[in-house]
């Protein structure tokens, strides 16, 4: 089964930038893609907001493109997060498209 450790996640004012890190061990040769969700507090569904496949295919969600870029390092993956708004606050998971494949998931909070 693989696990994905998230890091990276903490308080920042609005127009700065983080960096999200998650790391995949355990059955690595299982992935294909691995993304980034979020989850607004109060709301049960988690957004889509970047995906990367092992061929570098990007889907970047509309609301933080241009300021959200997604990489991949064999079983590691990255969101730098830029121009951070206060909309971004949530709690960000890292996923994996192998069943049953998420992060613990980190706080991002982005203060006006």
């Amino acid at each position: 089964q693989v696990q994905l450790k998230e890091s990276g996640g903490g308080l920042v004012q609005a127009g700065g930038s983080l960096r999200l890190s998650c790391a995949a061990s355990g059955g690595t040769w299982l992935i294909n893609s691995m993304g980034w969700y979020r989850q607004v507090s109060g709301k049960q569904q988690r957004e889509l907001v970047a995906r990367i496949s092992n061929s570098d295919t990007t889907v970047i969600s509309d609301s933080v493109k241009g300021r959200f870029t997604i990489s991949r390092n064999n079983a590691k993956v990255y969101l730098q997060m830029n121009s951070l708004k206060p909309e971004d606050t949530a709690v960000y998971y890292c996923n994996c498209d192998v069943a049953a494949c998420w992060g613990q998931g980190t706080q991002v909070t982005v203060s006006s």
